[in-house]
């Protein structure tokens, strides 16, 4: 499906797993919140492998390396290689790598994965602003325990004209007790401080995409994910298709208001969409239909409703409404009212 032509989410007569060679999988709200496996992964991603479908975890969270996300992945019963894992560290740290010299010295304003991806490029990581020959500042993910002193040391650096770069840019990340501040929140810190604005590596962007190619080999990818600002974005930049699942951050509103560049190829509740077709969503008498659902922009405000007596999946009636607001939006977001078609929908 190409980019123009995303005005409804697509149709897959194939399973995806036996449609795509890779799946492209975020990690927080697709595949685990906190420390928990979220409902189904396990056993879809299972599924998905034993019948061919190579599985690559890839993630803007650059706090772990790839070593313990594997570890994680592996004790929450999902088999997996560090070489199977791509963090925004990786491809932070090559960004960076390509613009200083060997063995350059670099402040480390987040956690262990940015020390390790450095070092896989021949990177030094150091500690202080005032390291002297200091070539760059990267800034990730460094979870709740980051002490605010490390912003300062960021911003020193950068106020004296030290190149400034960032893992991602994520303003919030899931978690077991909900969502809470991301790296994004802790640039913002620093830019508040500087002025200046960090070149940033992480998803949407297209170093990860980059990074995610050369690790993985992908011939014809899925990107998997649960961020439209992230995940689905990226995947657009990228020229690839995306399934969206909502066990994460996107809820079923900001999905019917997606701009373009935020409109997923397919969408299903969990990973369990990876292991079926995804249903035809068609225009009929200016009408969007799915399943047992009717759609249409009524002048403002989406219309939904049960095109028969049958049952009707709520999932089919999303599609169905999707297709409706974007089809009205054109390349924009929806302004209209989406509120009583989500009631219809449970949503």
């Amino acid at each position: 499906m190409t980019r123009q032509s995303r005005t409804s989410p697509a149709r897959s007569e194939r399973s995806l797993h036996q449609a795509y060679d890779t799946a492209l999988l975020d990690l927080d709200g697709v595949v685990y919140a906190g420390g928990h496996a979220i409902a189904h992964a396990v056993e879809s991603l299972a599924a998905a492998r034993a019948d061919g479908m190579h599985l690559a975890y890839v993630t803007n969270n650059a706090l772990r390396t790839p070593e313990a996300v594997a570890e994680h992945l592996c004790e929450l019963g999902i088999p997996t290689e560090a070489s199977e894992v791509i963090t925004s560290a990786q491809a932070v740290a090559r960004l960076i790598a390509e613009q200083v010299e060997p063995g350059a010295k670099v402040l480390v304003i987040g956690g262990e994965g940015l020390r390790v991806a450095l070092r896989e490029r021949g990177l030094v990581p150091v500690e202080s602003a005032d390291e002297e020959g200091l070539a760059a500042v990267v800034q990730g993910y460094g979870g709740p325990g980051l002490e605010w002193g490390r912003f300062a040391e960021a911003a020193y650096a950068v106020n004296r004209g030290v190149p400034w770069f960032a893992s991602n840019t994520d303003l919030t990340i899931p978690g077991a007790r909900g969502i809470g501040p991301g790296n994004g929140a802790a640039v913002e810190v620093v830019r508040i401080a500087t002025g200046a604005d960090p070149q940033v590596a992480g998803k949407p962007l297209p170093p990860m995409h980059r990074e995610t190619v050369l690790r993985t080999g992908a011939r014809r990818p899925l990107v998997v994910g649960d961020r439209l600002d992230t995940d689905i974005e990226g995947a657009f930049n990228g020229d690839v298709d995306s399934l969206l699942v909502l066990t994460g951050v996107t809820d079923a509103g900001q999905l019917l208001r997606a701009e373009l560049r935020h409109r997923p190829t397919y969408v299903d509740r969990d990973l369990r969409g990876l292991l079926t077709g995804q249903p035809e969503v068609v225009e009929r008498d200016g009408a969007w239909r799915c399943g047992g659902w009717s759609a249409a922009d009524a002048g403002g405000h989406l219309e939904l409703s049960r095109a028969g007596d049958g049952e009707a999946d709520p999932l089919d009636g999303l599609r169905a409404a999707c297709a409706a607001a974007w089809s009205a939006a054109g390349d924009g977001a929806y302004r209209g009212d989406v509120e009583k078609a989500l009631g219809a929908l449970g949503w």
